[in-house]
């Protein structure tokens, strides 16, 4: 999720979170940290690559805070989508500073959160977050010991931290990879990681240009994992043991890389597994809300996200367990850190509803879901939600809702809420239930697929078009393309031959569930 240059913040978080406004410096301007401004605070006089949130901050204050942050050499403003007023546009451009919007649902610190997290920053204590700090401070023993300024990288070359040993020699490629919290990408240093992992220690690597120092490497390893790698820059003047002092760090920083993996790990397990304990109703209300940052008789919603014909194929379970990093990361910016799972092939978001329109934003959010994750996962994913519930003891019914609409959805919907699709989900559960009862599977529905069968007649069909269409004979006989003569025929003899009476509406009406359910019948069908 990290990212170092404004277009990987865009491709990360995507639309609608997080869109440009306007760049005039371009989308590879690197973002080196996520402020917040707040009014009360003096303004930073130097915050080169930062982003500034403008919390608070009325369309008419952003001319004036943009010039506030060129002057700090910031790299953009982020403002609410609906204050990307023309003159606020106009006052960024001018100043050669991003402006970037945010969705209107968005938490100022939900998004602070997923941008801090999104360019390898900490925002604040967090799952691992000791441990990453203790990577800054073996970054600092690493370049003593070797002599030189030190860098620890995760395996995709992201800085994760650096050393800060007064009087050790930088070059402009390490200002910059700092900078952006990710060493830049080109052909030369594709080759140098490739060199480097292949090693089985400590490997010294030539400058890549005339304006850079050479580089003494060492990976990162665990069990055989590549986690990362330890970069320190040479000038000459690195000690005499300095390859056994890298490897040592090496080996020190694989211990704090690990236990903060597992802490994050851990620290998503356990929401996971209280969301999995709400869905089927066994976990408590009150501690759960306490856990996920919700108030107890806050109203939320259960959203299912599921696969469309792809769990049954041999790579099923992985594409599963992308749909829901996807899910969580899209969840994740809008309403901060509640709940995903994976449960028996699908995927369960708890949203909280938020404002007087958090119903219909719920709905948008999943159809965005859908279409991003049909695009990145090349299969066709379907969602369904449930009702708006009252307070999290009512969760388990929502999530029933949700895979009720995930089992009625048409071949041509991909996503519908339990209220657009009620009908058939009232259908579903009758045909269930009566399938069930032994009383009240009986009754004439039986006979009549019995003598159609035997006579070769179409009594059955006709008389659910018939009933489906409120016992309009001209409606009945176009849905049966026939003419009504024919249809009034075939409902005379079917009384005739059956002892059905289609004049007692008692009898119309199980008549017409029986065959719609148990038989599945339907008047839109044709013969």
């Amino acid at each position: 999720m990290d990212a170092c240059t404004l277009e990987e913040l865009l491709d990360t978080l995507g639309e609608p979170m997080l869109r440009v406004l306007t760049a005039p410096a371009g989308l590879t301007a690197p973002v080196s940290e996520i402020l917040l401004y707040d009014a009360g605070a003096p303004f930073p006089r130097s915050a080169p690559g930062a982003l500034l949130l403008t919390v608070g901050a009325r369309a008419g204050e952003v001319g004036p805070l943009a010039r506030d942050a060129a002057a700090a050499g910031m790299a953009g403003l982020v403002v609410r989508a609906g204050d990307g007023q023309p003159d606020t546009v106009a006052a960024a451009k001018a100043h050669g500073l991003a402006l970037l919007a945010v969705d209107e649902d968005a938490a100022w610190h939900h998004v602070h959160l997923l941008l801090a997290s999104a360019i390898g920053s900490r925002p604040g204590p967090a799952a691992g977050g000791a441990a990453f700090g203790d990577l800054f401070a073996l970054a600092n023993a690493v370049a003593a010991a070797v002599g030189g300024a030190t860098v620890v990288e995760d395996a995709r070359q992201r800085i994760l931290a650096y050393s800060t040993v007064t009087g050790q020699v930088v070059d402009e490629a390490r200002r910059q990879g700092i900078l952006g919290r990710q060493v830049p990408s080109s052909p030369e240093n594709t080759e140098q990681y490739r060199l480097l992992f292949a090693a089985p220690g400590p490997v010294r690597l030539a400058a890549l240009d005339g304006d850079e120092l050479p580089r003494l490497a060492v990976a990162i390893r665990a069990g055989g994992e590549t986690l990362g790698s330890v970069w320190v820059v040479d000038d000459g003047h690195l000690g005499p043991d300095a390859e056994d002092a890298l490897r040592q760090g090496a080996s020190t920083a694989a211990l704090l890389l690990l236990r903060a993996r597992a802490s994050e790990e851990l620290s998503r397990h356990l929401t996971s597994d209280l969301l999995r304990r709400l869905l089927d109703g066994t976990a408590d209300p009150a501690g759960a809300a306490h856990r996920l940052g919700l108030a107890a008789d806050a109203p939320v919603r259960v959203v299912a996200f599921a696969l469309d014909g792809a769990a049954s194929t041999p790579d099923g379970e992985q594409t599963a367990l992308r749909l829901l990093d996807l899910v969580r990361l899209q969840c994740e910016a809008r309403y901060g850190r509640h709940a995903c799972v994976l449960v028996d092939g699908s995927v369960y978001a708890l949203l909280p509803v938020t404002g007087e329109h958090g119903g219909k934003r719920h709905k948008r959010l999943a159809e965005d879901i859908v279409r991003r994750a049909g695009r990145a996962l090349r299969v066709p994913v379907r969602a369904g939600l449930g009702d708006i519930v009252p307070d999290l003891a009512a969760v388990r019914g929502s999530r029933d809702d949700a895979d009720l609409v995930l089992r009625v959805l048409g071949p041509d919907e991909d996503v519908a809420a339990v209220t657009e699709v009620r009908a058939r989900v009232t259908l579903l559960r009758l045909r269930e239930l009566i399938g069930e009862q032994r009383e009240l599977r009986a009754g004439a529905w039986r006979e009549v697929l019995a003598y159609d069968a035997e006579h070769g007649t179409d009594y059955a069909r006709t008389l659910v078009c018939w009933l489906d269409a409120g016992c309009d004979m001209a409606r009945a006989a176009k849905l049966l393309a026939v003419h009504p003569n024919t249809c009034r025929y075939r409902l005379r003899q079917a009384q005739q031959h059956l002892g059905i009476d289609l004049d007692d509406p008692d009898e119309r009406l199980v008549l017409w569930l029986q065959l719609r359910t148990l038989a599945g019948l339907r008047g839109a069908d044709r013969a």
